[in-house]
Order: structure tokens, then C-alpha cells, then sequence
């Protein structure tokens, strides 16, 4: 049997690897919509490859070029953020979301609504709005498939009858590039020198996330909403190889960790066959081949903002939505030299110190809450960019 499938974000590289997943085994899916923001030209081409039934660009002004570019192929074509919602609606069997920050929440609420499973790539849906996608996924009897490679692994070896057995949860970071400098040396980092990952290929904001260890404070906060355990069950471990993705301690001992070489097909491939198992374009692990396995503890005077994310996992949505809208501004802005690189978690603090005074860390329980306190913190993390570059 064929799955029916609508991809949100299928040009960015989540959504490549999703592509390539499909294209390894076409006969099982029935694509009926790729979304993307912007690229018109990966957008088509993979509409032609997949054989896709619906092509919707977020931008509304490249409808034409989109529509030119899909001429007598027979696939419809939509453009702006409307059609990108409608698209969501419609039910599928599995809506991969793979959009990019908060841009992503609208949608995916939409296609949970609709009754759609969904595989979640997009993290700040559960850091914004965890609360509420969880008692909706529950009302509308909706299965939440972690794809984000972490959060997937922890699934894998998370065992929901013995829940209450489980000690710790523990994801995994790479650390970065870097993970062994200095204050000094990060205080001084270029943008050119965060993007260099040493282990995976992702996008601009991600990547710089990742260098920050900002992206490992989300993770904590989605995996808090995503499985049922308490705050203090979080923990994050270095491990600079990228093999273990995640770990489950349980209370007689037992460390279940899975592992698989650094390549998002793999996770991709978990969700889009869930609940059975199909081979995956991944190439096998061989432990021998790698030879040694490392772990640290994270260095949080190096690297804040997993600290910020615990206090952010205690404040609740509200101190989500904040913390994830300021960050997408401070990589912005880092990314357009405006700030450095230690200053993007000293802006995260300070926007949120900013918003808890004004005692707007009260938890939202409408989307539409959650989406104007997102506008209010890119609005007074803008002014305290301004006031850093002053």
C-alpha cells in the first residue's frame, strides 16, 4: 500500500534528504504536495521527480515564474502563505514539516487539525506551542513522528510501556566547530567559521544554532513536550563523532542508545515507513571502520544557552516562543555581522529579561497569542541589536 504524502520545506535540506528517501522506493508514496519558501527551480524540479500532485511557493510574487516553470507538466500551482495553509489541510497520510523556524507552527497546528500524522523536523513548533500541539495531536488522535535525527533516536529505544522505569533521557551534541575553542577565540568567530560543521550539511540557521549550542537547548525543550518525562530527566552529552543520537537510562541500569553514521535519510526513512521498517539510501555503520566512541560533558560557561533553554523548558511556552524568536533574529543578525557570535545567547537573555518584566511570560493557549508574542520578541530583539551595534 502507497502512503499519501505533502512535504512543508521540501527544498531545504531536511526536505532533500525526504526526497531522496522517496525517490529510493517512489512506489510507496503518493506525493500530493511540496511546499517550499523561495526556490522556484528546486521546487519544480522536485515536483517533477516525485510526480507530485500540487506545487506551492511561500512567496507569493513567484507564482508566475513557478507556473512557467511547471508549464504542461499538469501539476497546479499555488503561491502565498494561504496557499500554503490550505495545502496543510488537506489530510494525508504523513505531512513531513520541514519549514524552517516559527514560519512552521501555522501549518503544522493546520494539518494536525486536518487529522494528519505528522514527521516533525520543525522543532520550534514544540518549543513555541508544545503545550497546545500536544492537546491537539491527542484531540484529533494525531501521531507525532520525531524526525529530527535526536529526537527520532531517543524514540527508537524509548519504551513507552515501562515509561515510568526510564531514569534519564539523553541527547546528543556534536559540539560544533567549536567545541574546543576558546572564549577568546569564539568571541572572535566569523560567520564563515560557524558554518563549518564538522559533521553534518544543514541550513544557515541550524548550522549556526549548532555552533552555539542554541539548537541543543531547543532540542531539550521539544524533547521535554515530545516524550513523557519531567525536566530534570534531560540530559545533553558531547559526543563529537555524531554515531549515538540519543540514549534512555532506565532504573535497573540499562543505557539504550541508538546509533547510525551522521545522515538524516536515516531518521527521514523511520518516519516515512512508521510503524513497519524499509531499507533507506544510508550507508552501513561499521563500529571497526570508526574505532572509538567520545564523550564530554557540555562546557556551559562556553556555551550558555543550554542553561537559558532549562529555564526556558520551566517558564514554559510563552519563554519558548521568546526564546526561539529572538534567536532566529540573533543569527540574522550574526549572519549579517550586526552582533558577534557570544552575543547571540547575551541577546537571547536579555530579550527574554526584557519580556518577563513586562510580564509577558504568561502561558499562551491560543495559537494566535503565540503568534503575536513571536512578532513582539523579533520586534524588542531588533531594538537591542541596534543598541549592541550602537
Amino acid at each position: 500500500m502507497t502512503k499519501s504524502l505533502s512535504v512543508l520545506g521540501a527544498t531545504g535540506s531536511v526536505g532533500t534528504s525526504t526526497l531522496k528517501v522517496i525517490a529510493h522506493s517512489p512506489e510507496r508514496y503518493e506525493v500530493n504536495a511540496l511546499v517550499a519558501g523561495s526556490n522556484v527551480d528546486g521546487l519544480a524540479s522536485a515536483c517533477r521527480q516525485t510526480g507530485a500532485k500540487r506545487a506551492v511557493i511561500g512567496d507569493a510574487g513567484k507564482y508566475s515564474e513557478l507556473k512557467s516553470a511547471l508549464a504542461g507538466t499538469g501539476i497546479e500551482v499555488s503561491a502565498g502563505r494561504e496557499a500554503v495553509l490550505e495545502v496543510a489541510s488537506q489530510k494525508v497520510d504523513l505531512l513531513v514539516s520541514a519549514m524552517v523556524g516559527a514560519a512552521g507552527l501555522e501549518p503544522t497546528v493546520d494539518a494536525i487539525k486536518a487529522g494528519s500524522s505528522i514527521a516533525l523536523a520543525n522543532k520550534e513548533t514544540m518549543v513555541c506551542a508544545g503545550t497546545i500541539v500536544c492537546e491537539l495531536a491527542e484531540k484529533h488522535d494525531v501521531r507525532l513522528l520525531p524526525m529530527d535525527s535526536e529526537h527520532n533516536a531517543i524514540f527508537q529505544v524509548f519504551e513507552y510501556d515501562s515509561a515510568k522505569a526510564v531514569d534519564k533521557v539523553i541527547v546528543t551534541a556534536s559540539g560544533g566547530p567549536f567545541r574546543t575553542s576558546s572564549l577568546e577565540q569564539m568571541r572572535a568567530a566569523t560567520p564563515e567559521m560557524a558554518l563549518r560543521h564538522p559533521n553534518w550539511s544543514m541550513g544557515r540557521r541550524i548550522t549556526i544554532d549548532s555552533a552555539s549550542m542554541v539548537n541543543k537547548g531547543l532540542e531539550l525543550i521539544e524533547a521535554f513536550h515530545l516524550f513523557p518525562i519531567t525536566a530534570d530527566q534531560l540530559d545533553v552529552v558531547v559526543h563529537p563523532q555524531s554515531i549515538v543520537h540519543g540514549m534512555v537510562r532506565y532504573c535497573d541500569g540499562s543505557l539504550l542508545a541508538h546509533m547510525s553514521l551522521p545522515d538524516m535519510c536515516g531518521p527521514i526513512a523511520h518516519c516515512l515507513a512508521y510503524p513497519t521498517r524499509k531499507t533507506a539510501p544510508v550507508a552501513e555503520l561499521d563500529l571497526g571502520m570508526i574505532g572509538r566512541l567520545d564523550f564530554e560533558k557540555p562546557d556551559l560557561e562556553r556555551f550558555p544557552a543550554l542553561k537559558l533553554a532549562r529555564d526556558v523548558m520551566e517558564l514554559g511556552d510563552a519563554a519558548g516562543t521568546i526564546f526561539n524568536a529572538a534567536d532566529e533574529v540573533a543569527v540574522e543578525a550574526f549572519l549579517g555581522r550586526k552582533i558577534g557570535f557570544l552575543q547571540i545567547p547575551e541577546l537571547l537573555e536579555d530579550v527574554l529579561n526584557r519580556l518577563h518584566t513586562q510580564n509577558m511570560l504568561d502561558c499562551p493557549d491560543q495559537l494566535d497569542e503565540i503568534l503575536q508574542l513571536d512578532q513582539v520578541a523579533r520586534r524588542v530583539a531588533n531594538e537591542v541589536i541596534g543598541k549592541m551595534a550602537a
